[in-house]
């Protein structure tokens, strides 16, 4: 049976890339010190300079779609639940 993958926290990944940028340490250093491939350093440095540019880009989105999606989810959300209890009161009933 083969090893597990390792997950390692998007937490960690931005703090090797920050320090991958700052350039005080080279690739090979930053691998030894956090345990992760140099060649993914790099990948994360190289992610988290193209994104840098959206984080401050004019009329940007949240990614939750907004509150107006929030409230829709939470009335069908609603509805649902009383349907149940409706259904669950009705069987209750029943069993009197």
């Amino acid at each position: 049976m083969g090893a597990k993958r390792r997950r390692i926290e998007a937490s960690v990944k931005a703090k090797v890339a920050l320090a991958a940028v700052r350039g005080d340490r080279t690739a090979s250093q930053l691998s030894s010190q956090y345990g992760v491939h140099a060649t993914q350093i790099g990948q994360w440095k190289r992610r988290l300079l193209e994104g840098a540019p959206g984080l401050f880009a004019e009329g940007r989105r949240r990614e939750g779609g907004g509150p107006e999606l929030d409230t829709a989810e939470l009335y069908e959300q609603i509805g649902r639940l009383q349907m149940e209890l409706a259904w669950l009161k009705k069987k209750a009933a029943r069993l009197d």
